[in-house]
């Protein structure tokens, strides 16, 4: 799709969304009261976010039957997803066509991505660890430094509150996969708690297809287990001290050829503490400390490990003035990386300043943000942000922003033996956005135009303009475009039915090339439909994408692909839900990555257990 067709496409959208919701905006008031973290490190309802902003609630989740977070996120508008094979196997996560190494992801406000990569081990995040999801879509670094070109997905685990409450979970199906989940949350007087622990364990197929390299005609599986908690207590009104963490270890196979038996490892580790308090009527002071861990290994005819370790410090003050609010912060984060490839054994820090200020008058809503990371490797990064909303009724709400970005070389473009170049420098984004929202009774419409220009680019370069490189390097050579629209609509249908849908048209482009960029497609989207009625839920949806590319030259081409899923819950006791979900009913078969197998009609059955 052309840039010009994306404008037509962009404002003759934008034109719809505003007129149809236009009738009704006198009828009833919004109906959007959510609030959320992540789009300015503070709680702040959803109503008041300039930011694109989208949330997933315990309860989308429960419903949704997903066996793993990246087969959730999939589903979500804006987001596409890769895989080398089965579940077990890395993944990436891209938004709006931003590449996976461009995304910040946090779980519980830890930083959790390999230094050496830059890619955050979605395969080892476990589903059933978490509570909600938050995804901020656009440039953040403003907000938390440098990655931040795409968005932030925040991962929030289980946390206590209210009586005591027990829950448990059980689930089998396809492919040999069986998993549980147990735990406990609460409160009592001033301490809150939760601790939850999990097993899966899934037979697999095989991770490769037949014409690759790496075949191997043998199951690859995989094994993980987690754990996470917190635990606050609230020693004075407005007074809290806390600490929370989360562990997970995986083994899984992957292929490496049919006479050698090839396995990974995976383990990823956060802890923190926090300390939060109100020290009057209007300032509010969060001193947080934390690390994260990245262990990953592979065997196969050869061994190789890196772990990477993350430190970071921050010290946030929220004034609130008047329905203002401002923010001031200061981070430092602390990157380490030990491997068996002795090149990659570096470290750097990083010690940034920032501020931001939301304003709200009337119908009107202003952010601003302004930051500054200074690095012992890459030096000194500014970046700002503002965003503007309006709005037109109580329901009808008018979005426009601009916002600046960049993404730190990682330790593999820097220093891996034959690939990495000391000297390369950040990326750097520049997007602008305009869009509008309706949220109204039982209709919600939504459309954000977007267009982000990428300079600096690290690509691998062949030849190479350093000397010794015979098979290229990474360097900043490339510039790309990353603009298109993102649709969203949901009505509900008397008391029973809500039909969803969201469709992203877009155009991810390397303006060296004028090719696409790997892996992206130029559309994609979903349709679900679901019934809910007393005990019963149950549901469908079809989820859909156009053609890709495996390689920068575009001549690798994956097919597009359409999948259509069906999933229900019943609660058959008090306290007791049945669930089943049914996946690729039509057996359909489809790559995510040039000879790398996905799974085919697979059904999974699961009993959870919820006491509160």
């Amino acid at each position: 799709m052309t840039s010009p067709a994306i404008r037509q496409a962009a404002f003759a959208s934008l034109a719809l969304a505003f007129a149809a919701p236009a009738v009704q905006a006198q009828v009833q008031a919004p109906v959007l009261h959510s609030v959320l973290v992540t789009a300015t490190r503070s709680p702040q309802a959803a109503r008041d976010i300039v930011s694109d902003t989208l949330s997933i609630s315990a309860e989308e989740i429960g419903r949704s039957g997903a066996g793993s977070i990246t087969e959730l996120l999939q589903r979500q508008r804006g987001i596409e997803v890769t895989r080398n094979g089965g579940p077990g196997t890395s993944s990436s996560v891209f938004l709006r066509g931003s590449n996976g190494n461009q995304v910040i992801v946090l779980v519980d406000g830890v930083r959790i991505a390999s230094a050496s990569s830059g890619a955050a081990a979605w395969n080892a995040i476990p589903l059933g660890a978490v509570d909600h999801i938050e995804v901020v879509y656009g440039p953040l670094s403003t907000l938390y430094g440098a990655d931040a070109i795409g968005g932030v997905v925040q991962v929030f685990t289980k946390k206590g509150q209210g009586g005591m409450a027990l829950d448990a979970s059980l689930l089998a199906g396809s492919y040999g996969t069986r998993a549980g989940t147990a735990g406990i949350a609460g409160s009592a007087a001033a301490f809150s708690y939760a601790l939850h622990a999990g097993k899966e364990r899934s037979d697999g197929f095989s991770a490769t297809l037949p014409g690759s390299t790496s075949y191997n005609a043998d199951k690859d599986g995989y094994d993980r287990k987690h754990a996470n908690g917190q635990l606050a207590w609230q020693f004075a009104p407005g007074q809290e001290v806390g600490a929370m963490f989360l562990h997970s270890g995986q083994e899984s196979d992957y292929d490496s050829g049919a006479k050698v038996r090839a396995w990974s490892t995976q383990k990823l580790d956060t802890v923190g503490i926090y300390s939060r308090n109100r020290l009057n009527d209007i300032w509010q002071m969060t001193t947080h400390a934390a690390q994260s861990r990245d262990k990953s290994g592979s065997f196969a005819a050869t061994a190789s490990q890196i772990d990477t370790k993350q430190s970071l410090y921050s010290w946030q003050n929220d004034f609130a003035l008047g329905q203002d609010s401002l923010q001031l912060l200061a981070e430092h984060r602390q990157e380490e990386v030990a491997s068996n490839t002795a090149a990659l054994v570096h470290e750097r820090s990083t010690t940034s300043w920032a501020a931001s200020y939301n304003m709200k008058r009337g119908a009107h809503l202003l952010a601003a943000a302004v930051r500054n990371d200074d690095s012992s490797q890459y030096g000194s990064k500014s970046t700002g942000s503002l965003g503007y909303g309006y709005r037109i009724t109580p329901g009808l709400r008018l979005n426009a922003g601009y916002g600046t970005s960049f993404r730190a070389p990682t330790f593999n473009e820097l220093y891996y033996p034959g690939y990495g170049l000391p000297d390369n420098r950040p990326e750097q984004g520049r997007n602008g956005e305009i869009g509008i929202q309706f949220d109204q009774g039982g209709t919600a419409l939504g459309a954000v135009v977007y267009r982000n220009k990428l300079t600096d680019l690290l690509v691998n370069t062949k030849p190479c303009p350093a000397p010794g490189f015979p098979s290229g390097c990474a360097y900043n050579v490339s510039k790309a475009t990353l603009e298109g629209i993102s649709l969203s609509a949901r009505q509900h249908l008397g008391s029973a039915f809500t039909i969803s849908a969201s469709a992203d048209l877009q155009h991810p482009q390397d303006d060296g090339t004028g090719k696409l960029l790997v892996r992206r497609a130029n559309r994609h989207g979903n349709v679900a439909l679901d019934y809910t009625a007393g005990s019963l839920s149950a549901g469908a949806e079809w989820q859909v994408s156009g053609y890709r590319f495996d390689d920068a030259a575009n001549r690798s081409r994956l097919g597009g692909y359409g999948l259509f899923n069906l999933y229900a819950a019943w609660e058959c006791a008090p306290s007791w839900t049945a669930t089943l979900r049914w996946n690729n009913v039509g057996n359909k078969h489809y790559e995510l990555a040039r000879n790398y197998g996905t799974a085919g009609s697979t059904a999974y059955a699961g009993l959870r257990y919820s006491y509160k």
